[in-house]
């Protein structure tokens, strides 16, 4: 047996999400020991002392730093994730690039278009591998669900329906986290849950070409929250109120470009922070002239299939995601064993680090994070003036398009 290939691994932020990271990283060899690849969880920066140790003493860094500086300049580390807050992505993003490190960043990699353009000219420049966390796409049915369109199985796509609702702000005394303060967090529902299903969007369906579109704050003021004390889902009963500076929900009318997979569609998109009862529905439908299929991640491992207009069992067909769905059987041995949402993240790690490796891999990088970001960036300057704003293309993106099986122009 060959020796495995080492990989440097640096983390910054050791949240939640940089968690779990460090856990995708530690379950890559045993998932798809072919690759020969083994991270070595070299060093992870936080400001809170108490997450560095967690970083050494239970996910198994061997070192650990208040700087992420230092996690840049180590010559030991190959590449690094970045999980710190949306304010801090683009200096941290530019930096690794800067350094040479190639980087795996949560969403939304900018708090603007014009700040994702950033951070993609740096990697460009660097040449350095990247990668988006836009978890979703990576779902086995969601896999199952591009294969389907792109081989012409719903036949010609006409419309499409995505809606992410989630009630982690639906308390109107949750606090005033950083993601309510616009020079922190940037957009509100726009970049945190639209962008994921614009991505969504895109790698199954295509491009998007033109969007006009509306969006609301439904609390304007909400509790005062110290920086450091809490998460967004603290709730503050009797706190000083301040005010909610971005949106709370926003609806978007689409259309998808000619070279996208689904050419002339044409659909709705929404997405809400505030809706009292879905806790993480998040879906997608995409309809076809000769069928159309539902996904929604509270049900992760199932996909609605309805094929044809007749027979004894036309309409919706519930199949559970199996061996024949992406890389649903690395997991599980067989349908009806569901996968989890901590699985989609090793599923980015190998992605990612094939791609560091040279080798080919279809997944979301900084590219496509600057075309989702053009979308919300156009939808909030349609939102202030009702405007229809043609979207910009982004070349190299995996979204799927008609000239390339694998998504790559």
């Amino acid at each position: 047996m060959s020796v495995p290939r080492e990989i440097g691994i640096g983390l910054i932020s050791v949240g939640w999400m940089g968690q779990l990271h460090s856990r995708a990283y530690a379950n890559l060899p045993i998932v798809y020991p072919e690759l020969g690849i083994k991270p070595r969880l070299v060093q992870a920066a936080d400001t809170a002392a108490d997450r560095v140790d967690y970083a050494i003493n239970a996910l198994g860094y061997e070192s650990g730093t208040d700087d992420y500086r230092e996690v840049l300049a180590n010559p030991e580390i190959d590449v690094v994730s970045i999980c710190a807050p949306n304010f801090l992505h683009a200096e941290i993003a530019e930096a690794a690039a800067r350094a040479g490190k190639a980087f795996w960043i949560e969403k939304p990699a900018g708090r603007s278009a014009a700040e994702t353009q950033g951070i993609a000219d740096a990697a460009a420049e660097a040449g350095v591998a990247t990668a988006v966390g836009f978890n979703y796409r990576s779902a086995p049915a969601i896999e199952y669900a591009r294969q389907l369109v792109a081989e012409g199985t719903l036949g010609r796509i006409t419309n499409v329906r995505g809606a992410f609702f989630a009630d982690y702000s639906s308390e109107p005394n949750g606090a005033l986290s950083w993601r309510f303060i616009r020079k922190l967090a940037g957009t509100g529902v726009l970049g945190d849950l639209m962008g994921h299903l614009v991505d969504l969007a895109h790698y199954v369906v295509g491009p998007i070409d033109k969007i006009t579109a509306a969006t609301s704050t439904v609390y304007t003021e909400r509790p005062e929250l110290p920086m450091g004390t809490g998460t967004h889902f603290a709730v503050v009963e009797n706190g000083k109120m301040l005010p909610v500076e971005n949106e709370d929900y926003a609806s978007m009318l689409v259309s998808f470009g000619d070279d996208a997979q689904g050419a002339g569609a044409v659909g709705t998109l929404e997405a809400s922070r505030v809706a009292v009862g879905p806790r993480a529905q998040y879906g997608l439908e995409v309809y076809g002239t000769e069928g159309s299929l539902r996904w929604n991640f509270e049900r992760l491992n199932e996909l609605e299939l309805a094929l044809g207009r007749s027979g004894p069992h036309v309409g919706y067909t519930t199949v559970l995601a199996n061996s024949h769905f992406g890389d649903f059987a690395r997991f599980q041995p067989g349908a009806g064993t569901p996968m989890g949402y901590d699985d989609l993240k090793v599923i980015e790690a190998k992605k990612f680090l094939t791609a560091f490796l040279g080798r080919e891999s279809v997944h979301a990088d900084i590219r496509d994070a600057l075309a989702a970001q053009r979308v919300v960036s156009a939808a909030e300057a349609s939102a202030t003036d009702r405007s229809w704003q043609d979207i910009a293309p982004v070349a190299g993106t995996s979204a799927a398009r008609k000239t390339e099986e694998g998504g790559r122009d």
